[in-house]
Parts: C-alpha cells; structure tokens; sequence
C-alpha cells in the first residue's frame, strides 16, 4: 500500500481528507501527526462476501521525536451505491468496534437457519425456533478454548480502561473503585473470546465477547469482560462491560432470549 512517490506529508494529507470521521481523532494527535518523518501502511484484516468488502490498515509514522504512533483505517464499501467509504480510529479496537456496526453484521460469523416443513411452520406460529434457542444458548455459555497468556502492550492502558468503562450502557457496569483501580494499569491486551451472529425475534443479532486485560503497576493483573451485541428493540448497537467472564455470558443470555 506504500507509494515510494509519495511523502509521508503527501500521505496524511491524502489519509486525512477521504475519511469521513477525521474531525473525531485527538486534536493531541493530529498536532503530532505534523512532526511524522516517515511512514509506513500494511493491511491488518480484510473481509470480503457478496454484499460487504471491508478492510483494515495499520498506518504506523516516525515522528520527529523519535517516538511513533499509529492510525487504523478502515474501508469498507457500504456508501451508496456500494461506494468505497473511509475511516480513521485512533485505537485498534475503536476500528474493530466500528467494522463490528456494519450493517452486513458481523463478519465470519455463522448464521443459524431455522428448521423446514412442519416443524418450521409450527415454530414460526408460536414465534419461536427450539432448536436455534437451544444453539445459541449453549454457544453463549461455552467457556473458551484454553488460551496462551496476554501479551501486553503499554499503549496508554490507563486511558483505553477509561473509554471502555465510558462506553458502557448497563446498569450494573463496574463503578468507581473499579475505576480507580484501572488508573494504574500501564499494559493491556485485548482478546475475543467469543463471536457468533444469531436470530433473535426475527432479526439478526450478533454477539461478541472481549477480555480486556490490564496489567497493573504493582504487578496484579485485572480484566473487564465487554459484550457488544444488537440485540435491541431497534436493532441498535450496545455495548455492556462486567467484571467478571460469566456475568457477562449471562448477560449475553439474557440478551438472546428477548423476543
């Protein structure tokens, strides 16, 4: 994706002006993003179905001070018409969250169908579907498969725990000593354990399932568990954080059985 032509101001300048959402980045970045020397992109993930082109860039910049910092684009092909649409994310998993709300749903996720003949018509009379209820409930509540251990990365750890706390929505979120507790995180990870996509109601729902781990200044390790699912009235997108794995999953149940 690198032009050996093109400068690194030549490249921000033609970044900055095609996303649709730059005013929405730090103006703490934007200021740095003038000292960039050199530059370098790679593609980070890309999804491609009938209906949905999407992908994911990783654009990494030397900057006068000897530090770096890094912008995630990405694309997606949802405009009208099927035009090729731009965004710029300051954080990795702000650009995940943002592929994740892309009305083709949640890539790589498998759909379940519902059942054929009489028992479809049965089902689809009653308003219920057994055997998808039965699926989902059990994918839900599944624990992981074992995982190797978080490789974590200090990347202002303190302030990525504030946003995910920030951008939760129900009423029992981790409160204030939670809170405090996340100021001294200096290193996190970021793991999803779970994704699936499902019918909930007659609709589409997907969920998915993220261990945010920090690791502490005194040497503990904490996580929040954040669940983001469209499992709304409207279909609208939500995300829900707990401090602990299996709330979470409850959370998740109690979601998918909401008719």
């Amino acid at each position: 994706m690198n032009d050996p032509y093109e400068t690194t101001e030549m490249h921000l300048e033609r970044l900055l002006g095609r996303a649709l959402n730059s005013f929405d980045l730090p103006d703490a970045t934007v200021e740095r993003l003038g000292s960039a020397l050199a530059h370098a992109s790679s593609l980070h993930s890309s999804h491609h179905s009938p209906s949905l082109r999407r992908a994911t860039y990783r654009h990494a910049y030397l900057l006068s001070d000897g530090s770096s910092l890094v912008l995630w684009e990405l694309v997606h092909n949802t405009g009208r018409d099927s035009a090729e649409q731009h965004e710029l994310y300051a954080e990795e998993s702000d650009a995940r969250l943002a592929a994740s709300r892309l009305p083709a749903g949640f890539p790589g996720f498998a759909v379940t169908e519902g059942l054929t003949g009489a028992e479809s018509s049965l089902e689809q009379s009653l308003g219920i579907d057994l055997d998808a209820d039965l699926e989902l409930l059990s994918a839900l509540m599944a624990p992981p498969p074992p995982q190797l251990p978080p490789m974590y990365a200090p990347d202002d750890s303190a302030d990525h725990a504030r946003r995910v706390l920030r951008r939760a929505e129900n009423a029992d979120r981790p409160g204030e000593e939670t809170a405090r507790l996340l100021r001294a995180a200096f290193a996190h990870h970021i793991t999803q354990v779970f994704g699936r996509q499902f019918r909930v109601g007659g609709k589409d729902a997907g969920f998915t399932l993220y261990e945010h781990a920090f690791l502490l200044l005194d040497g503990t390790e904490t996580s929040l568990w954040e669940v983001e699912h469209t499992a709304t009235p409207d279909g609208r997108h939500m995300c829900e954080v707990y401090e602990a794995e299996r709330a979470a999953r409850e959370a998740m149940e109690v979601r998918a059985r909401v008719r």
